[in-house]
């Protein structure tokens, strides 16, 4: 469903879908840890925070080393959205993309350089979150 602003809305109920929709949320969450990981961010974590935000099911965490770092991992991230169906809804930057937030809906990105992230400690936001395992599991 579409809410009046043109934002898909959260289903709920036992025949709308909801526990599909949140599986696909979380997969999105997970690649795009892997994703951040993958392009060498660092202390990447994702929080389920279903049931504690009103805004989103999974935010996802990354610091990056430097503004070019942050831009390319959060557009590579909105790239694999689009492949997958998790359409960006809005991205915002800071003026010298040190920290740039990607806006899936039921999915939000944040990739910082480590100085910003400290200032805004999203960690601490979610501490009491329930953390999402994203490692790829190994080949060997």
């Amino acid at each position: 469903m579409i809410d009046s602003h043109g934002i898909p809305s959260k289903a709920s109920g036992p025949s709308s879908g909801a526990s599909a929709l949140s599986k696909d949320a979380q997969a999105f969450a997970i690649e795009a840890a892997q994703t951040a990981a993958d392009r060498h961010c660092t202390d990447v974590r994702v929080f389920d925070v279903r049931g504690r935000s009103q805004v989103c099911d999974y935010v996802v965490v990354a610091s990056g080393t430097s503004d070019r770092q942050v831009r390319s991992v959060a557009s590579d991230i909105e790239s694999i959205g689009d492949a997958n169906g998790q359409h960006r809804f809005r991205t915002n930057a800071d003026p010298a993309s040190t920290w740039i937030i990607v806006d899936f809906v039921d999915v939000v990105v944040h990739v910082f350089e480590p100085s910003r992230r400290g200032y805004y400690d999203l960690d601490e936001l979610w501490s009491d979150a329930p953390e999402v395992e994203f490692a790829r599991e190994s080949t060997s």
